[in-house]
This record gives structure tokens, C-alpha cells and sequence, in this order.
């Protein structure tokens, strides 16, 4: 297939973004014109009003919330435990198989950069509460565009031009469009915001705090009738370092009114922040063993959390399948996907260590006799084929035949029976069960069986008389 790109912005009926100057090849003005979005100094109060202004019934809008959501983002540990959840779904093979066998052609369109994108998108619904796409074709390729989730109303299913604007052209005008989510939701930022809000502000006092109690202060005295000292005393300030600085006269002190415990307080910094951050994991990944260390965490506790984080994940995986073979079908078939009697799936594979996955195979080898192939073996394990393999495999199949050959020829040398023929007692050689034998039914020994310790043993006790009245009678 050609990867030829074409200029999306010049295709009629696509929802195209843009800022007040027009970006190069930009042939007409943008549908949706983009507004910086407001960071930092957000506080409790901008949240609450964020969170009214998007749940109004008649007229809500949404772009407050979303400014917030941007900001919040730029959290490490908010944006640390989403990407590990995103990553979940990411890193697992998606292919579309009709039945039961995979469909190449479609395949090869999964294969394609904008999938990865569109798969991203799609669980971010889960995030900010709904995601909308606008499909077109992009030569022999499929792509998209992401419509800025703060110029779309999804309650009253419009498109708006300014992120301000109450009313917008219907998005039903505008052909392909998927909308992933529930148009109510305002997905799970809005839980996490006022943690990262808190954090964030208690961080801020947290550093404060270090800077007040964790440095010196320098103190200059100066004579208060003498300027030149007191311009000395700031001079020699000034050149010393970054540390805090009191300058005064002989007639003035300064007095600081430390905490009673600093340690104490410096602590409650530290609970405040592992406590956000603990929420935070809690709402995305349902717990926090697998984010932080803790002093009571063990393996076991450590287990039983990762399985609850992977069961998040296969929800996850699940969303995205329910999309793609429901949502989304009718859309690739416009495009040109033929996804008719077929499904997406998620191939299973046993996530299984290399000892773990030996055993298994020396299990089907040994108890059920079952043949593995090489080339599967050096593929799974990550080892090099030599290049003489074929004559090192036939010199080891020839070395095999000779050693079965040398242990055929010592079976043949030894007897298979003692001579014991319970139908003859004339010819039966185990005096044991009271009969004498006369030893013609047994062959020859050879000189090795004459050398064992047994046959010398044997040799060293004369047999017993039976039938001369020698043997007592009970």
C-alpha cells in the first residue's frame, strides 16, 4: 500500500481546528477555532464551579472542566498511573479474524500507526468522559481526527465554533463520526482533580516550610547612627549565597516562632502527599502496592493487588472490543474494511517464565510423548540456529541409532528367565519351591555373569539333599 499522506484540510465536511492565523495549507477558515487552555492557580473553588458549569442541565459547558483536566495532567503521578493503564491495553496484540482465522488485509490496516492512536483514544473516553473521531480516507489508508473535546456538547450532540459558544451545528451534518462514551459522563479526572489540587498546594507549603526551617538565616548587625556599616552589612548579604538574610541595627532584633516539632511537621507534609497520590492510584489502577512500597506490603498482598489491577485492564480490553465490533463497524465498512462475519479480539497468550514454560515442555515430551519443533524452540527461548544445524541433527540421529543398537545387542546377552518351568518340575531349577531341577534349561553363563558377586555366593554353599530324609518334616 502507498503511505502517501494527503492534506486533510482541504477535504470538505471535516471538522477542522485551527487559531485565528491561518496554519500553512490551510485553505479555508477552521470550523473549530482553538483557545489556549488556562493553567495553574487552580484551586478548590475553580473545581467546584467547573464541575456546575459542566452539569448544567440546559446549556452546560464543559470547556472549564477540560482546562482543568489539562492542568491536572501535568501531575507526574496522575500521569504515571494513566499511562500505565493505557499502556495495558497498548502493549496487547488486537487482530480481526473471520472464521477463526485472521483477515491479513484487515490486519494490515490494525497494523497502521493510526490504530495505536485510535485505540489511545478510546480508552482516554474513560478519562475525560467521552471521545469523538471523524474518519476519512487517507489514500489506501484509514485516518481520523480528533475533535477538541471542549468545542463538542455531547448532550446536545453539537460542534461548537468558540469553546464559549451555547449553540453549534448539529454533528450529525458531519459524515463518520464515532462518539465513544456516555454523553453524561465526566469521566475520572473529575474524581482525581481535587487530589492533584491538594497535592499540589500542599507541596507548595511543604517547600515553603523546607526553605524557612531547613536553611540558616544570615544575621548582620550594624550601628545605628553609622550608615557605611549598614551598607556593608548589605553588601556582604548580598554576595554571600541564596540563604535568608536579616539585616539590622544593634537597637533591633527579629525573633522566629519555630514549630514545636519540626520533624512532626514535616511529616504531615509527607502523609498529606502519599495520601493523594495513594487516592489517585486507588481510582486508576484499584490499589497501590503496585505504584508505591509500603512497610506492610508483602508478596502475597503484592499478588492479590496485581490481580485486580489486571482485571481493570481486561475491562479495559474489553471496552475497546466492544467499540470496534459495534460501534465502529458500520464506519470501517464505509472506509472500506470489509469487517462483515468477522470480530476484533485480543489473541490469549500465557504469560509464562522461561523455567515454567521448560517443565511444560519436558511434561509433553516425556509424559505424552509428543514431538516439539525445533525452529519453535529457538524462536520461544531467543537462541541462535547454528549454521550446520542440519549436519549436527543427522550426527546426533546417527549416534542415537548406534547407542539403541549396542543396548539391543547386551539385551540379547542376557537371559530373559531362570530356567523356571512350573508345568516341568523335572527341568525346574528353583529349589525353592521344593523340586530339583537338573539345570538343562539353562543357558550357558558367560564369563562376566561368572565374576558377579551373586554367582560367587552362590557357588560357596553347597545345595541342600530333599529327598534322602535330610529335610526336616513338620
Amino acid at each position: 500500500m502507498s503511505k502517501r499522506k494527503n492534506n486533510p484540510e482541504s477535504r470538505p465536511g471535516l471538522i477542522t481546528s485551527g487559531g485565528n492565523v491561518p496554519r500553512p495549507g490551510q485553505s479555508r477558515p477552521p470550523v473549530v477555532v482553538l483557545t489556549q487552555p488556562k493553567r495553574f492557580g487552580i484551586d478548590i473553588a475553580d473545581y467546584t464551579e467547573a464541575i456546575r458549569s459542566a452539569e448544567n442541565i440546559d446549556f452546560p459547558r464543559r470547556y472549564k472542566l477540560y482546562d482543568l483536566y489539562a492542568d491536572i495532567l501535568m501531575d507526574s503521578h496522575l500521569s504515571c498511573v494513566i499511562e500505565k493503564r493505557r499502556n495495558a491495553v497498548l502493549c496487547s496484540d488486537i487482530e480481526f479474524r473471520r472464521d477463526g482465522k485472521p483477515d491479513d488485509k484487515v490486519n494490515e490496516q490494525i497494523r497502521s500507526p493510526w490504530f495505536s492512536r485510535l485505540v489511545s483514544d478510546i480508552i482516554d473516553a474513560r478519562f475525560w468522559g467521552f471521545t469523538l473521531c471523524q474518519f476519512f480516507k487517507d489514500g489506501e489508508w484509514i485516518n481520523y481526527n480528533l475533535v477538541p473535546r471542549k468545542h463538542a456538547d455531547p448532550v446536545r450532540r453539537l460542534i461548537l465554533r468558540h469553546q464559549t459558544d451555547i449553540t453549534g451545528i448539529a454533528w450529525d451534518e458531519y459524515p463518520d463520526l464515532l462518539f465513544v462514551g456516555r454523553d453524561d459522563d465526566l469521566g475520572l479526572l473529575a474524581k482525581a482533580a481535587p487530589w492533584v489540587i491538594y497535592k499540589r498546594n500542599t507541596t507548595g507549603d511543604w517547600s515553603q516550610f523546607s526553605e524557612v526551617f531547613g536553611m540558616p538565616i544570615q544575621e548582620y548587625t550594624y550601628d545605628s547612627d553609622d550608615e557605611g556599616s549598614r551598607e556593608r552589612a548589605i553588601s556582604d548579604a548580598a554576595n554571600v549565597g541564596s540563604l535568608a538574610t536579616f539585616v539590622h541595627g544593634k537597637d533591633t532584633s527579629l525573633n522566629l516562632i519555630e514549630a514545636g516539632n519540626k520533624t512532626g511537621s514535616a511529616d504531615v507534609y509527607e502523609r498529606l502527599c502519599e495520601r493523594c497520590n495513594n487516592e489517585i492510584s486507588k481510582l486508576f489502577l484499584g490499589n497501590t502496592l503496585t505504584t508505591e512500597s509500603s512497610d506492610t506490603g508483602t508478596q502475597a498482598l503484592g499478588t492479590v493487588h496485581k490481580k485486580g489491577e489486571d482485571k481493570i485492564a481486561q475491562s479495559d480490553r474489553l471496552y475497546v472490543l466492544d467499540v470496534l465490533n459495534y460501534e465502529a463497524a458500520d464506519i470501517f465498512a464505509r472506509m472500506g474494511i470489509d469487517t462483515t462475519g468477522g470480530k476484533f479480539c485480543f489473541p490469549e497468550k500465557k504469560d509464562l517464565d522461561p523455567t515454567s514454560k521448560i517443565n511444560i515442555l519436558t511434561q509433553l515430551r516425556t509424559g505424552f510423548n509428543l514431538p516439539v519443533d525445533d525452529d519453535y524452540l529457538y524462536e520461544e527461548f531467543g537462541i541462535s540456529k547454528p549454521a550446520n544445524y542440519e549436519m549436527i541433527k543427522k550426527e546426533e540421529e546417527e549416534r542415537r541409532a548406534r547407542e539403541a543398537d549396542e543396548a539391543k545387542a547386551s539385551a540379547e546377552q542376557i537371559p530373559q528367565n531362570d530356567g523356571d518351568t512350573e508345568d516341568d518340575p523335572e527341568k525346574d531349577n528353583n529349589q525353592g519351591n521344593g523340586e530339583q531341577g537338573d539345570d538343562k534349561d539353562l543357558p550357558e553363563p558367560t564369563e562376566k555373569q561368572k565374576k558377579t558377586f551373586k554367582n560367587w555366593l552362590k557357588s560357596f554353599f553347597a545345595k541342600a539333599p530333599w529327598s534322602t530324609g535330610a529335610v526336616l518334616e513338620w
